[in-house]
């Protein structure tokens, strides 16, 4: 029996100003991607800023959806179901980067790469599509035509059989999951709730 492991991507917009400068280029309502292994978005990775006042210095981040940053994000959340197996490549090959995170950097210059179609390939270093599809094609879930580094945010949900779970506010995502628990000692009584999910993309 083959277990089943489910991931999010997670695709956002934070209104920064190198946000805004991206969307003017990409027409897309949203520019940053990140991964995570679990609903209620407590362990997401991604190459961004390292300081929410420096857009600047970047790098490999665990990010945290209740920091400044993406306290006024809009989002697209979206689940695929992958094997254990693929679950397990997807969990080394982040930690590997994760043990080595001060040898990673943001891959700045490889965005002028998207701009003109033109790959741009440095070592150790990504923007963050160009992480999860890393991500995704090391662990073998997907096998992307294209070359990595011109992979862009819209692109990812498109790579594979994702299913969007949500589109809104990302802070009305997190009370939302909150909200869908009663926890009482030793079991998790579920509350039906109505979701609203908007087919359109922005």
């Amino acid at each position: 029996m083959i277990r089943e492991k489910t991931i999010y991507i997670l695709l956002t917009d934070t209104g920064t100003v190198l946000t805004r400068m991206i969307k003017t280029y990409t027409k897309k309502p949203y520019n940053h991607a990140s991964i995570s292994f679990d609903d209620e978005l407590i362990e997401i990775y991604s190459f961004g800023r390292k300081t929410a006042k420096n857009p600047f210095i970047g790098g490999f981040v665990r990010e945290d959806i209740n920091s400044v940053l993406f306290k006024q994000a809009y989002c697209a959340i979206y689940s695929l179901t992958i094997t254990n197996e693929e679950f397990q490549k997807m969990d080394q090959y982040i930690q590997e980067i994760s043990d080595k995170e001060e040898h990673y950097r943001y891959n700045f210059i490889g965005l002028f790469g998207v701009l003109f179609k033109k790959p741009i390939k440095r070592k150790n270093a990504f923007f963050c599509s160009q992480f999860v599809a890393s991500v995704l094609k090391e662990s073998q879930v997907i096998g992307f035509e294209r070359d990595l580094s011109l992979v862009e945010p819209s692109d990812l949900p498109h790579s594979a059989n994702f299913q969007l779970i949500f589109e809104g506010r990302l802070s009305e995502y997190n009370n939302r999951v909150v909200n869908t628990r009663v926890i009482v000692p030793y079991q998790i009584v579920p509350i039906e709730m109505e979701f609203c999910i908007s087919d359109d993309i922005k």
